[in-house]
């Protein structure tokens, strides 16, 4: 068996708005955790309990993706700038 090679430069990863789009998911996982919230004890009677806590850690989780990605996004414009 021979191995593949690709016979093309790969394309440059495209860059959109990735600070508002990680802002965004934060919210909307913060916002699914105090909706479900009035219902814990419903999701704690029929054992559904870990949606209200993964709700919780998407946001979380999201509020450290936004402290990297607003990193990433200085580094790139202090590259671009020392690039000039």
């Amino acid at each position: 068996m021979t191995k593949w090679t690709p016979t093309h430069e790969a394309p440059e990863p495209l860059e959109g708005p990735v600070v508002p789009t990680i802002v965004g998911g934060t919210v909307l996982w913060f916002v699914l955790f105090l909706a479900q919230l009035p219902f814990y004890g419903w999701f704690d009677d029929h054992g559904h309990a870990w949606w209200v806590w993964t709700c919780l850690a998407g946001a979380g989780l999201g509020l450290i993706g936004i402290w990297y990605v607003r990193g990433r996004d200085a580094a790139l414009e202090r590259a671009a700038r020392d690039a000039d």
